[in-house]
């Protein structure tokens, strides 16, 4: 078990473009796999447990899923009204409730449920090949669970064993599996306001899903268009809010920025983002009206990226301080900044840096 976080405090002028980093939130001997936010507090993944933080002043208040060391790293966390979902390297999704006025968390559920599986052990249709010699049930997946998110009622989930599969939030059952949606390990997951799901794979691609109506009248997701321009793993992905814009982050060292065609199906190549010096690791489209997009990356760095009017999208801001890759991203709100967002950045150097954007100047940097 790792060491009770503690915080640091450092503060630096406004005119710092390198050093904009009010808050660090110190894990000794440990790295940071994802974060969260949800209901102000901040949601940090260490290895396989998850410290959670008042986002007023960053106190720490609980730390869960640290009786389960056999679970493995936590790779993401989503939030339904109620309830936490998290995603786990020993091919499970766990499901928590807060309880109040403590602000501890409950372990409600596993998924698969042991109640799904008995449903569909006995048909031998239910079972699909994952290796050579092995099966396993289509509602499990058989690797580590990736990246998951959940949207209107339903859980998103995707695997290393290259699938995807949909749950319903509130039963907790699984309702659909694309066995084989690509060719290698599938690493995140978008899903737009309409249902559309955007996929982005080890195999270089990204699919696009839709629900259709098959002959058996139920609904299914099937592949409506492939996405390629990145050289390798795509490890990221973000969707600006109505799902017009689509950016992918890769192991290629860069963004691009794909659009949707209103009132159509196709979605087309905008540009390529270039200025990492390593892999794009995360994204997150942090401002709608402005179309600011912050990207993190193994070589240590923050960037801000701002969409001109007539103009594609430039890096206004690097934040510089972490040691080791940055591996995850959240936007959350400051209540003391007129409503502005400050960037929580966790990275595998053990530190989560929040970076204040409340009077940060745009201002180009040449890369």
């Amino acid at each position: 078990m790792a060491s009770l976080p503690h915080l640091h405090y450092t503060f630096f002028s406004e005119s710092s473009l390198k050093h904009h980093c009010v808050t660090t939130i110190r894990i000794p001997e440990s790295h940071i796999s994802c974060l969260a936010a949800h209901n102000n507090l901040l949601y940090a993944a260490s290895i396989n447990e998850i410290n959670v933080y008042e986002l007023s002043n960053f106190t720490h208040i609980d730390t869960f899923n640290n009786d389960h060391s056999d679970s493995g790293s936590v790779k993401s966390i989503a939030f339904d009204s109620t309830k936490i979902f998290t995603a786990h390297q020993d091919c499970k999704i766990r499901v928590w409730q807060i309880t109040t006025p403590s602000k501890q968390h409950k372990l409600v559920s596993t998924l698969p449920t042991v109640k799904d599986r008995l449903l569909h052990f006995l048909l031998p249709k239910n079972y699909i090949s994952v290796r050579r010699h092995q099966k396993r049930l289509w509602v499990e997946h058989c690797d580590t669970v990736s990246d998951l998110t959940v949207k209107d009622g339903f859980v998103y989930s995707v695997s290393w064993d290259k699938s995807i599969k949909i749950w319903n939030a509130k039963s907790y059952k699984c309702l659909e599996s694309v066995c084989k949606a690509h060719e290698d390990a599938v690493n995140a997951v978008a899903v737009s306001e309409n249902g559309v799901i955007y996929t982005g794979s080890s195999d270089g691609r990204i699919r696009v899903w839709e629900r259709s109506i098959n002959e058996e009248r139920t609904r299914r997701h099937i592949l409506v268009g492939t996405l390629e321009k990145h050289k390798s793993a795509v490890n990221a992905l973000a969707l600006k809010g109505d799902g017009s814009f689509l950016f992918s982050g890769g192991s290629d060292r860069s963004i691009v920025v794909w659009e949707r065609e209103v009132n159509a199906n196709h979605v087309g190549f905008l540009e390529a983002l270039w200025g990492h010096t390593g892999a794009v690791l995360c994204l997150i489209n942090v401002d709608d009206d402005d179309l600011t997009l912050v990207s993190g990356s193994a070589d240590r760095t923050v960037r801000i990226w701002q969409r001109g009017k007539e103009t594609g999208y430039r890096c206004m801001i690097i934040l510089q301080g972490h040691e080791k890759p940055v591996k995850s991203l959240v936007a959350v709100q400051r209540g003391d900044c007129n409503g502005v967002v400050s960037v929580c950045s966790g990275s595998l150097d053990g530190e989560i840096k929040v970076w204040d954007m409340c009077g940060l100047e745009k201002k180009s940097i040449s890369n």
